[in-house]
């Protein structure tokens, strides 16, 4: 992930395969570090700065990674299919309110869950 991708077409469900792609390769914090920073330089330059989520992002990596550690998906595909509740709109819900994940402080840091799982 270069920045090569048009930022015009940045949508948050088709960063899932960056994400795990990341992880896949590359450690944690060394991939939140990464990937937090090319996505909000994306939206910044698709001219939707208030679009990056700094907890969503950080949240949805956190879940990737952990079923990388408890499966061994072949590929991005096999994931998918075996994860479809990553994939759904309100996939964050089960651990965050929405006005959570809505709030400025979202966007700008990491917030801990908020709902009971």
């Amino acid at each position: 992930m270069r920045g090569e991708i048009d930022a015009a077409a940045f949508r948050t469900a088709s960063t899932c395969a960056w994400r795990f792609e990341m992880l896949r390769r590359h450690d944690f914090a060394e991939t939140v570090w990464h990937f937090s920073r090319t996505l909000r330089a994306m939206a910044a330059k698709a001219g939707k700065p208030q679009a990056f989520n700094q907890t969503v992002t950080i949240a949805f990596l956190s879940l990737i990674a952990e079923r990388l550690v408890h499966g061994h998906p072949a590929d991005f595909a096999a994931f998918q299919r075996d994860n479809a509740e990553l994939f759904e709109k309100n996939a964050l819900a089960r651990w965050y309110r929405p006005e959570r994940l809505a709030s400025d402080a979202a966007r700008r840091t990491f917030l801990l869950p908020d709902c009971a799982s």
